[in-house]
C-alpha cells in the first residue's frame, strides 16, 4: 500500500531566510551598516533593494491596530501588529532582487564581513553565523582578521576585501550577486484556449507550413538556444502528445491560468509566453523581446506602438510576477493585463502588426494571405 500523504508536492521558490537573494552585514555597529546600504543602494538605483532591520527605539508601545502612513512622494511608514514570520517576509521581499539585512540581528543566508577592531567579542559570538562569507570589508586600514575567523575558515584571506570606502568596488560585487540570480526563461506557447470565435482549434491553424502551437514551440527552442525550456500550455482534455506540456492546473481562467501552472511547475524560472492567435510573431520580434528583457521588473511586455495597452501575451513574465498573480486571483481578477496595467512592467514598442490578433475564419483567411 502506497504511503498516504496530507499535501501536494510542489516545487518550491528558491529563497534563503527572508527573500529569493539576501546579504547579511556583520561585524560592525548599526549605524555604518546602514549608512553602507545607503550608499551601495544609491549606487544600484536600477535594482530593486530592500533593508531589513530591527529597531533600535527603546520603548515601543503596543499599538491596537496594523498603521499605514502613506506619503504623496510614494514613501510609507508601516507599523504592524504582526510578528516577523520567514513564510510573511518571503510574500513580501519576493519581488526584491536583493534584501540587506542588519546581520547585527538577523542572520542571512549570505553574508558580507565587516573587520571592525572594536568588535571583535560581537563577531565571535555571531561566528557560527558566518557560513557563506561572499567578501570583506576593513572599516579602517589597520583592522585585522581575528584568529577564530582564520580558524573556522583558513581561507577567510583569500576572499575578496575591499576598504570601506571603496563603495564602487562594493558595489560592483553586490551587483554581480544579484545578477547571478537572474532567473533562465523558458518559452511557453499558450495553447490551451478554446478558440469560440474561429470554430477550431487556433493553435492547430497552418499559416508557416505546421500546426502554429508547433511552429511557435520550434520558433521559442530558437530564440532561447537548445539548453532552454520549452513547454506548450494546454488543457488536459486536450491529450497533446508532447513530453512539454504543462496542463492546466488552474482551471478555467484562460492565459490567466496558464501563467499560474507554469509558475507552479517552475516558480523559479522567467517564462516568455506567445499566445498561438498571434500569427505575425517572427524571430526578430522575439529577439527583441528578450535583448530588452528587463528581470528587475515583473515582467517585460510588448506593445503596439499606436495601442493604448501592453500585450500580455507576448511577454517575458519574471518569477516575482507569481506572488503578483496570485493576489490579484485573490481579489477576483484573472485578467493578466490589469496585472501589467497596475505594476513594474517594462515596455518594448513595435509596429502594430507584428502582435495582431486572428480570432475569426476570415481574419485566419486574410492573415493567411498576407503571410504568403
Amino acid at each position: 500500500m502506497s504511503e498516504h500523504t496530507k499535501h501536494a508536492k510542489l516545487k518550491l521558490r528558491n529563497n534563503d531566510n527572508f527573500a529569493p537573494n539576501e546579504i547579511a552585514i556583520v561585524g560592525t555597529k548599526c549605524s555604518v551598516i546602514a549608512d553602507l546600504v545607503q550608499q551601495v543602494s544609491k549606487k544600484l538605483g536600477k535594482y530593486k533593494l530592500a533593508y531589513l532591520d530591527a529597531s533600535h527605539a527603546e520603548e515601543i508601545g503596543q499599538k491596537a491596530c496594523d498603521c499605514f502612513t502613506f506619503h504623496p512622494s510614494g514613501t510609507a511608514a508601516i507599523s504592524t501588529i504582526i510578528g516577523r514570520n520567514k513564510f510573511n517576509q518571503r510574500i513580501q521581499f519576493s519581488p526584491y532582487d536583493l534584501l540587506f539585512i542588519n546581520g547585527n540581528h538577523y542572520e542571512g543566508a549570505k553574508q558580507i564581513l565587516i573587520l571592525d577592531n572594536d568588535k571583535e567579542a560581537s563577531v565571535l559570538k555571531r561566528l557560527n553565523q558566518l557560513n557563506n562569507i561572499q567578501f570583506v570589508i576593513k572599516l579602517t586600514d589597520d583592522a585585522k582578521y581575528f584568529n577564530f575567523l582564520e580558524e573556522k575558515n583558513p581561507q577567510i584571506k583569500n576572499l575578496p576585501c575591499f576598504h570601506i570606502a571603496e563603495i564602487d568596488k562594493i558595489s560592483k560585487h553586490i551587483e554581480n550577486l544579484i545578477k547571478e540570480k537572474i532567473a533562465p526563461i523558458h518559452g511557453l506557447v499558450l495553447a490551451g484556449g478554446k478558440s469560440t470565435r474561429m470554430g477550431t482549434d487556433k493553435g492547430l491553424l497552418n499559416y508557416h507550413g505546421q500546426a502554429q502551437r508547433d511552429y511557435l514551440f520550434e520558433l521559442l527552442k530558437s530564440v532561447l538556444g537548445k539548453e532552454q525550456s520549452v513547454f506548450l500550455s494546454a488543457r488536459a482534455e486536450q491529450n497533446i502528445e508532447n513530453k512539454s506540456v504543462i496542463n492546466d492546473t488552474f482551471i478555467g481562467l484562460g492565459p490567466f491560468g496558464a501563467l499560474c501552472s507554469a509558475f507552479m511547475h517552475n516558480p523559479n524560472a522567467a517564462y516568455l509566453a506567445v499566445a498561438t492567435d498571434v500569427p505575425f510573431v517572427n524571430q526578430s520580434v522575439l529577439n527583441l523581446l528578450i535583448s530588452k528583457r528587463n528581470p528587475h521588473k515583473i515582467a517585460t511586455a510588448l506593445k503596439g506602438r499606436s495601442s493604448e495597452f501592453m500585450e500580455p501575451l507576448i511577454c517575458i513574465w519574471e518569477p516575482k510576477a507569481y506572488p503578483i498573480l496570485l493576489s490579484f486571483l485573490a481579489q477576483g481578477y484573472s485578467c493578466p493585463r490589469k496585472v501589467l496595467l497596475n505594476s513594474d512592467v517594462e515596455i518594448v514598442e513595435v509596429a502594430d502588426d507584428f502582435i495582431r490578433n486572428i480570432n475569426t475564419p476570415a481574419e485566419f483567411n486574410q492573415a493567411k494571405s498576407q503571410l504568403k
